[in-house]
């Protein structure tokens, strides 16, 4: 019994220990960590609509991924309000995003609208080729 007690003081001790939480990345380490491997290339206007998938970097980027290059756009404006629970409603009157487009920001819990990006440039990021032959 002596020993079935001492090994729960134990396990709760672990659990309180300040630190042992997994901590949370910054948005700037947090996309360095999306893109490691990888390499950027030259910035692009437009970037294809079709089989593309988003991540909000808080604060920070968009990242869209089109098949396996990662396109991060840093907004000309409005990028401080990103927020990784937002939902992106985008408006583009063609099959491609542009850097001309604007991305209307909407809560996910009350679908309340908070406001707009201004895009920028899409700058391309591939694995590196010496990760591509492994």
């Amino acid at each position: 019994m002596r020993l079935l007690i001492a090994s729960a003081l134990t396990a709760l001790a672990l659990v309180a220990v300040p630190g042992a939480a997994k901590e949370k990345l910054s948005p700037e380490a947090q996309l360095d960590k999306m893109l490691e491997g990888r390499v950027a290339g030259e910035p692009q206007s437009c970037i294809p609509l079709s089989a593309t998938n988003s991540t909000i970097i808080d604060g920070t980027a968009l990242v869209y991924r089109v098949g396996n290059t990662l396109w991060v756009n840093r907004p000309r404006s409005g990028a401080e309000t990103l927020d990784e629970d937002d939902i992106l409603v985008t408006r583009t009157s063609g099959s491609q995003l542009c850097s001309l487009d604007s991305v209307q920001l909407y809560d996910r819990s009350g679908h309340m609208w908070r406001g707009f990006v201004s895009l920028d440039q899409f700058v391309p990021y591939r694995k590196a080729k010496s990760a591509q032959l492994d």
